[in-house]
């Protein structure tokens, strides 16, 4: 099968749409290895305007007097089982150098008038060549929140020379997303739907399902609409009608790339207070506050608001971290910026910021992700340490069955590798004693075996701590972070540390009159080291934000 994409962008394959098509193409690969493309890009063919000359009907049948790139164009067209129109949206149609190719296309016609049943307008003319049994695609973008309403011009265009319902159009509002790094989990996710767009596309047609995926926005028109106002750096206030009140009332690049940020606020997320977020470019010496409330962000120019939060940055490495070019946490730990105040902001940043996903069509159904549960992790070693020191034989079957009961909880709760080697080490615990091993020997053990497992996952990837603390901190993403998982693995080594300590106070106690409550005695301490862990998940990442990182270098002025 051959395939013939004609990509009509002037930015060629820097083209957004251009993006859409790939993937559109990759689904059709992916449904048939036997597919032939050839792509033509408009903008490096030399295609000259139609003259109306119709020299192709009268003098030259079937070829242009024009002598330019077209030839090969028609050769290309006649040549294609399937052609794939790409192209953004130019003033509610396509871009000028398309409509001179589109144009061009004379050639392929008979200069004889004729109807056809279920044509656009009235009068047509047939075609020279045989072109049953072809097919057309057309892919779009433009820059409005929705596709929807905006292409009556493109419709009616290939309506008319295709005939109405006789090719498959694929339309995308808010093209310009496509760009941004940022929101590529949202821009990739509507890739997949392009693709498998492409892959039904060869099965015969694109189901319901998928067309409703296709049809979701990608951000709320809300934020796009903001986000696309920023991004021209014009006080929209201010903004004159002639070129040079417009010049006056230009923003700085800094001041528009701040209102871009802060478009992306996700007030769904209002945590019940205002935030006054400061941003101090130390390279430009410049400073904007963003306001975080409960209607929308808004940003201050004139310094009035008290900060909680102040970012000092360079903004050539915030515009670095913006396009995905170095992570936040990987440059905050090189010292590349600083943070001063309230760090939790920070450490939420990807629930504050982002843009919100436009609850539509099939994401309204998606179920909602498991979290993990330490509770679920803890109550088995609780029962082991304190009911067998009460009565051996049934404080033996309560951890045994407190074990079998905490697995039904997995049915809502993700399930990690820790939580699987606590049932087996409290059961294998909990059987021993109750085949006759002594308490004084296997409640140490049991000490031993749960600092042991806290201390061998600071060797693993992901530290046992972070598996639970993630929660708080935007899921799986916070296990992209290194300064997280650097904070959870000291915490996670400490409290090893301190529960093999207590194995070994365990032992001794076990032999004195108070061994009956161990348990309970060596509940005391991590009551302290809970609330150490608190303090210290907040402090450390502060220090670091604020420049403390030892060895740290300080390239802010």
């Amino acid at each position: 099968m051959n395939v013939l994409v004609i990509n009509g962008s002037p930015k060629g394959d820097k083209s957004n749409t251009y993006r859409l098509t790939s993937a559109f193409l990759e689904g059709m690969r992916q449904k048939s290895r036997e597919i032939q493309t050839r792509e033509l890009a408009v903008s490096r063919l030399d295609i000259k305007p139609c003259t109306g000359c119709f020299s192709c009907w009268k003098h030259t049948p079937g070829k242009c007097c024009i002598q330019d790139d077209m030839g090969q164009v028609i050769e290309d067209l006649l040549w294609a089982d399937i052609t794939i129109w790409s192209f953004p949206l130019y003033y509610f149609t396509v871009p000028g150098s398309l409509k001179n190719l589109i144009d061009r296309q004379l050639p392929m016609l008979l200069p004889f008038m004729e109807e056809k049943e279920g044509q656009v307008g009235n009068g047509n003319h047939p075609y020279r060549y045989d072109m049953s049994g072809k097919r057309t695609v057309v892919i779009s973008t433009c820059g409005f929140y929705t596709a929807e309403g905006n292409y009556d011009g493109v419709y009616s265009l290939f309506d008319h020379f295709c005939g109405p319902g006789n090719y498959t159009a694929v339309l995308c509002g808010q093209g310009e997303l496509f760009r941004i790094s940022e929101l590529s989990r949202r821009t990739d996710e509507y890739l997949s739907y392009v693709r498998q767009a492409g892959y039904e596309y060869m099965e015969g047609g694109i189901s319901e399902k998928t067309r409703g995926q296709l049809g979701e926005l990608l951000l709320p028109r809300e934020t796009f609409e903001a986000c696309a106002d920023a991004s021209w750096g014009i006080d929209r206030d201010r903004a004159g009608t002639g070129g040079e009140a417009s010049a006056v009332n230009k923003e700085s690049e800094t001041l528009a790339f701040t209102r871009q940020m802060a478009a992306f606020y996700r007030r769904e997320n209002y945590p019940g207070r205002d935030i006054v977020l400061e941003m101090h470019y130390t390279d430009v010496k410049e400073r904007y506050q963003i306001l975080l409330g409960k209607d929308g962000s808004h940003v201050y120019t004139d310094g009035s608001l008290t900060a909680g939060t102040i970012i000092e940055t360079p903004v050539t490495v915030w515009r670095s971290i913006a396009a995905g070019e170095i992570r936040g946490d990987e440059a905050m730990m090189q010292g590349l910026y600083r943070v001063k105040g309230d760090f939790n902001l920070m450490l939420k940043w990807d629930i504050y910021f982002g843009g919100s996903r436009p609850q539509a069509g099939q994401a309204k159904t998606a179920p909602a992700p498991k979290n993990t549960n330490m509770s679920i992790l803890l109550i088995p070693w609780i029962v082991l340490w304190i009911a067998p020191a009460i009565h051996k034989q049934a404080g033996c079957l309560a951890s045994v069955s407190i074990c079998a009961l905490v697995s039904l909880l997995f049915y809502r709760n993700k399930k990690t590798v820790y939580d699987v080697l606590t049932n087996v080490l409290v059961t294998g615990c909990s059987v021993a004693m109750l085949a006759g091993a002594s308490e004084k020997w296997m409640l140490p053990i049991s000490y031993f075996s749960f600092g042991g497992m806290w201390l061998g996952s600071c060797l693993r990837k992901v530290p046992l701590t972070a598996n639970y603390s993630m929660n708080s901190y935007g899921g799986e993403d916070a296990l992209q972070n290194s300064l997280f998982l650097k904070t959870n693995r000291i915490l996670t080594m400490l409290w090893g540390i301190l529960y093999l300590l207590t194995a070994v106070f365990t032992w001794f106690l076990m032999r004195t009159p108070a061994g009956s409550f161990t348990g309970l005695i060596n509940s005391v301490l991590p009551v302290f080291m809970g609330i150490f862990t608190a303090w210290f998940q907040k402090w450390y990442p502060a220090k670091v934000a604020r420049g403390g990182q030892p060895g740290g270098r300080d390239p802010l002025p």
